[in-house]
């Protein structure tokens, strides 16, 4: 039996300068781009939440059972959507993702009830599954190691920038059109960026616009066995459960910011609809600014000398020191900027973290095994997400939205979860698994 066997560890003075510049950024441009468009769909619900609540009469329970719809799916979705990459390849597995959230983003505007809209975003995320384990992959097989957490940062980036975008565009489409209509013009987006990806988009060993030199780069980590890895066989692995324990951990933490924050600056400040999009992109504009960070910090310190281990969970334990003062603080805030900048830090270190957590399949796994490895790990944190939101909707409905012990959770969520996942695994070493 073969086994997969490579030092990444060993990686940072293994690879050549390469070409500082290459078509490899292209790449990045356009996950970015899935990832900008997929986060828009992803948030107009939650920029409307006050708005459809108010029309339809949905208590907290109800909004929390339409977006852990979402999460369900979503995490469901990133299972069977992570080995499909795995097998197809992320040029045909993100024409079919991208088609299927498309079109069940625009279909929201059809909904009339809990059940509709609870449809359509289980829908929604089963597309939007295939969007991380996906990209993950493409930078997987585009980038040496050591520069795959900065390329990680960068397409993660487009997470903040679909919401910014969102919170740009859905109040203007709503005020002239209507709030379903925001629902179709922001799918129809996705239609836009599949027709560039499916035109540009090639692996890199047969890519015209790669040169040899560039390629001999992208090429120069260690090589790794032919053939599928079995999928059952990486839950035999505790680089498995590292991811996956960390998304469990923390991922509920992004969801919360996601879909709930426009109704804790609605209950708490009383911010309507038209006043929602500056506080949004303060917020996620430094998100965006936490998920580069993270990465380059990680990339800098792996080019200095260091182990992938100890640059990846250095900058993790910078980005968790910063939650708990922030995220306890901001639920009792005295006015609205003082609960952003607060609720800004917390997402910024949150996304500094996720750059470096989503970079770990490819660290721990070879390439044909890395959207199955992320795809586990997404379902364990859309687990623990589903169950955070409901818990979430009882809690504010019993404390008639009391946000004091959603974000006291929140707040130790991440120190926490370092400490797990360093126990299962002290020096990230690479899994050694059974080629198929």
């Amino acid at each position: 039996m073969r086994v997969a066997e490579y030092s990444a560890d060993a990686v940072p003075g293994a690879a050549p300068a390469g070409p500082r510049f290459g078509f490899r950024w292209t790449i990045v441009a356009l996950l970015f781009g899935a990832t900008t468009v997929g986060y828009v769909d992803r948030q107009v619900m939650g920029i409307l939440a006050p708005t459809i609540a108010r029309e339809l009469h949905w208590t907290e329970t109800d909004y929390a059972t339409v977006v852990s719809c979402f999460t369900a799916a979503y995490g469901l979705g990133m299972l069977f959507m992570g080995r499909f990459m795995d097998r197809v390849g992320v040029r045909l597995g993100f024409v079919a993702a991208v088609g299927t959230w498309s079109l069940a983003a625009m279909s929201h505007a059809l909904a009339r009830t809990v059940a509709g809209f609870s449809v359509a975003r289980a829908f929604l995320g089963l597309g939007e599954a295939g969007n991380f384990p996906g990209s993950v992959k493409a930078v997987a097989e585009w980038f040496p190691r050591k520069e795959r957490a900065f390329a990680v940062g960068l397409f993660n980036a487009g997470t903040n920038v679909g919401v910014v975008a969102a919170a740009v565009l859905v109040p203007w489409v709503t005020l002239a059109l209507g709030w379903r209509w925001a629902f179709v013009v922001t799918g129809s987006l996705d239609l836009v960026w599949l027709a560039v990806w499916i035109a540009v988009y090639r692996d890199p060993a047969v890519h015209r616009r790669v040169k040899p030199a560039e390629l001999a780069y992208i090429r120069s980590d260690p090589a790794e066995p032919p053939g599928m890895v079995p999928w059952r066989s990486l839950l035999r692995y505790r680089q498995t459960w590292y991811y996956a324990v960390g998304k469990a951990m923390t991922d509920p933490a992004w969801f919360f910011y996601l879909f709930w924050l426009p109704k804790f600056l609605d209950t708490r400040f009383g911010v309507k609809l038209t006043g929602l999009a500056l506080p949004l992109v303060v917020i996620y504009l430094s998100a965006d600014f936490g998920s580069i960070a993270g990465g380059w910090l990680s990339t800098t310190l792996i080019k200095r000398g260091w182990t992938i281990s100890r640059g990846r969970k250095t900058t993790m334990f910078a980005c968790a020191l910063l939650v708990p003062p922030t995220a306890l603080l901001a639920p009792t805030a005295a006015t609205m900027w003082a609960a952003v900048g607060l609720v800004s830090v917390a997402a910024a270190a949150h996304q500094g973290w996720s750059t470096n957590l989503l970079t770990s399949p490819s660290d721990l796994f070879p390439r044909q095994a890395v959207a199955s490895a992320n795809g586990i790990g997404g379902a364990a944190g859309m687990a623990a997400a589903f169950v955070f939101q409901k818990y979430t909707g009882a809690i504010l409905d019993a404390t008639h939205g009391d946000y004091r012990p959603v974000f006291l959770v929140l707040g130790f969520a991440y120190l926490t979860a370092l400490g797990v996942i360093h126990l299962l695994s002290p020096r990230l070493e690479p899994a050694r698994l059974p080629a198929a």
